[in-house]
């Protein structure tokens, strides 16, 4: 027992040292962001906690939370419908990887929020751009990693279904699939990461809710405290969701192992 309790004080003990240095570095950036004491005072450690605090207690947050998480699992779902057959297409069709591949590179290396003009012309003000902002940026690395899947598939495979007679939907949904599953959840991963990092900008585009909407309104308040609680939830839900992530394809890894 005291082992164990050992070993849970040493993985605490690094990643606390880090949130004390980082609660150090925001006080004295704090303190040097402005001439005024009172913006100082607004943008310190312990005023964006304290607002914090005060808006979770008050339930004003959670509304915020609660849009900006649907938001991003609605894209995350589109990005799988969609990049994942891609992917598969990419990976299983050298004809549809020369025609489409160029176009795909192209469309991604435009940033996201380079879209933000036209999404709005097109799909008008509220939810449509967003979540067309999202699944834009999400879809690629679901659809890259599954194609890189497909590509590292053992050859063997592929031959032992075809000698077994088995259709192209079965090859697909008993071999394929099965085989590029630990890259899909790696481009699942990594499409958390930007779908999140992509959602607070995307969240100032007409809409009333939202983290992202929630630090625009704080910033024309000049509410400064709420802004630092803001951020401070916003890269707790992103690390919450990195977490997950991470969880889930290690959980599925395993399950792999063992079968």
């Amino acid at each position: 027992m005291m082992q164990g309790g050992k070993r849970w004080a040493a993985r605490l003990a690094w990643p606390l040292l880090g949130m004390a240095i980082t609660l150090a570095l925001w006080a004295l950036a704090a303190r040097h962001i402005s001439d005024v004491e009172a913006i100082r005072s607004a943008f310190a450690p312990q005023a964006g906690l304290k607002a914090l605090a005060q808006l979770l207690g008050s339930g004003e947050l959670w509304p915020h939370i609660r849009m900006s998480l649907e938001r991003i699992a609605i894209a995350l779902a589109l990005a799988l419908a969609i990049g994942v057959p891609l992917g598969l297409c990419l990976g299983l069709s050298p004809l549809f990887a020369r025609i489409s591949g160029p176009t795909f590179q192209f469309l991604r290396m435009v940033s996201p929020l380079s879209w933000m003009p036209l999404a709005v012309m097109a799909l008008g003000v509220g939810e449509a751009p967003v979540i067309f902002l999202l699944g834009f940026a999400t879809v690629w690395p679901i659809m890259l990693n599954t194609a890189a899947g497909v590509a590292a598939l053992d050859p063997a495979w592929m031959r032992l279904a075809h000698s077994l007679s088995a259709t192209r939907w079965e090859t697909i949904a008993r071999v394929v699939l099965p085989g590029c599953i630990s890259h899909i959840l790696t481009g699942f991963r990594l499409a958390v990461g930007i779908g999140w990092i992509v959602l607070v900008p995307a969240e100032m585009l007409g809409v009333s809710s939202g983290m992202g909407y929630f630090v625009l309104d704080t910033r024309d308040r000049l509410a400064y405290d709420e802004l630092m609680a803001g951020i401070v939830v916003i890269g707790c839900l992103g690390f919450v969701l990195d977490w997950l992530a991470r969880a889930i394809s290690s959980r599925w890894m395993q399950r792999g192992q063992r079968g």
